[in-house]
């Protein structure tokens, strides 16, 4: 809300209260980061959000784990699926509408992770004057949805059902080409590429699957990690970022977009080799979730050089999967592709755990996901980093080799915060604590943060130091 203020010499000026996270149980820390607005997600632990401008308002789709909560827009209790939001006025986001899931079940499935949009404008042969959402259901499918009013999304169609499990799936809004993941029967992983081309998101068009040799129908000996999800650069880039295992074992391939579209689609391990420009395969306490090309990077330390001083990398992001500590920390790993035939690790980084104790105050430690976009604003520039306990970090990426933070937030747990727990029976110990699980970037410079622990939406932005390693020029 707003208050109307009037100081002794008649000068009216206004304050704008946001909107908070209500109960606030542990109070909010931060550093070089602020709160411009706040939205409580229906109490609903979240995963991936994203962000698209649909005419002059600014739409946040966010996609959540399996779960039931209450829905007070329509009265009911709905499975975790899609929250609606918009976030026109950061300080003021207005749920919009809530998209049901998968309900919860005995297997693992529930809730609509992912989520991804693309306008029909960009599409080639969509509808011109619509939006699109791309979401998973559960653990089973892939769906469309038209949400060109985004207060009343409406089902287009089932692209792929019957699968094992699903993740983190690509769309590319310029061409149409989808990378969704997913588990095949048959295949033997959980999680591979199942590529469609959705171009017309009306009439899906299957083109291929795709994983590690080792992992299609038939092959023999250990099964290499499942899929986390693509990065694509599109048919510009001609690549495609694919990470495998999340949490351990991790493996990043570089691959030939054009070669994977079009080559051969019998999944032998000849023709899965075949698109693939390198592999890196990591130790077994790394783990690839997120995979994101940092190209064309301008090193001025370096100008004077070879090649002047341009080099492209990319940023690997492992998940955390324990509480207190229990497993691996995950951390950043940048790796230099500029020669992709030998792509090299150069730095790493980590938030200190004695900066918090974060092994002691419950939870998940370490790093899960990085920010998707490629907005101006902050590509090269700044990566943002789901770090769970440890909030959202800023990281100043425009030395690969010495990336360095510049900024954090850690949001309030609220009465809705749920715990997480370690041990069995008399002996388990459980803690409030915030997760902060998926962080994303919009064109305008704003930062998006949701949390797997029930804690909701954080509208953030940069301040002081932080915010001039941005380039808020580009996103105007």
């Amino acid at each position: 809300m707003s208050i109307c203020l009037r100081s002794a010499g008649a000068i009216a000026f206004t304050v704008t209260l946001l909107a908070m996270p209500a109960a606030a149980q542990t109070p909010a820390r931060q550093s070089n980061m602020e709160l411009a607005g706040y939205n409580d997600l229906q109490a609903r632990s979240a995963y991936q959000p994203v962000i698209e401008k649909q005419g002059q308002r600014w739409i946040a789709y966010i996609g959540h784990h399996a779960g039931v909560q209450l829905n007070p827009l329509t009265g009911k209790q709905e499975p975790n699926g899609t929250s609606v939001v918009d976030v026109t006025d950061p300080a003021r986001p207005k749920y919009l509408a809530h998209i049901p899931g998968e309900p919860p079940n005995a297997s693992g499935g529930g809730g609509a992770l992912m989520a991804r949009v693309c306008s029909g404008a960009e599409l080639p042969h969509a509808d011109k004057n619509k939006f699109y959402l791309l979401r998973s259901y559960g653990v089973t499918a892939h769906e469309m949805w038209d949400v060109t009013d985004p207060s009343k999304p409406v089902r287009l169609n089932v692209i792929v059902n019957g699968l094992r499990d699903t993740h983190k799936s690509w769309w590319e809004c310029d061409t149409g080409i989808a990378y969704l993941v997913g588990g095949v029967v048959g295949w033997r992983t959980p999680r591979m590429a199942m590529i469609y081309d959705l171009s017309d998101p009306a009439k899906p068009a299957f083109i291929r699957y795709f994983g590690l040799p080792g992992q299609q129908p038939g092959a023999r000996g250990p099964t290499p990690e499942s899929l986390h999800g693509p990065i694509s650069t599109g048919p510009k880039g001609n690549r495609v970022y694919f990470a495998f295992g999340n949490a351990r074992d991790g493996v990043l391939e570089i691959v030939d977009r054009q070669k994977l579209l079009s080559g051969p689609r019998d999944p032998t391990d000849e023709n899965l080799r075949l698109p693939v420009v390198s592999r890196l395969d990591f130790p077994e306490d790394v783990g690839v979730h997120t995979a994101f090309p940092l190209l064309q990077v301008h090193l001025p330390e370096f100008s004077k050089q070879k090649k002047g001083g341009v080099k492209d990398f990319v940023a690997v992001v492992g998940e955390t999967t324990a509480n207190d500590c229990q497993e691996y920390r995950q951390m950043l790993r940048i790796v230099d592709v500029s020669d992709e035939t030998k792509p090299t690790p150069v730095s790493t980084w980590t938030v200190p755990e004695a900066s918090g104790n974060f092994c002691s105050v419950g939870g998940r430690f370490g790093t899960h996901s990085s920010n998707e976009s490629f907005a101006p604003v902050y590509y090269n520039r700044i990566l943002f980093i789901a770090h769970f306990n440890a909030g959202v970090r800023a990281v100043d990426i425009r030395d690969p080799f010495h990336p360095k933070e510049i900024g954090y937030y850690i949001p309030a747990t609220t009465a809705n915060t749920d715990k997480r727990c370690v041990g069995d029976g008399a002996g388990q110990q459980c803690k409030t604590v915030i997760q902060t699980n998926n962080v994303e970037v919009d064109d305008r410079g704003y930062i998006y943060a949701v949390d797997r622990a029930n804690t909701g939406l954080h509208i953030l932005q940069l301040t002081g130091a932080a915010r001039e390693a941005a380039n808020f020029a580009a996103g105007n």
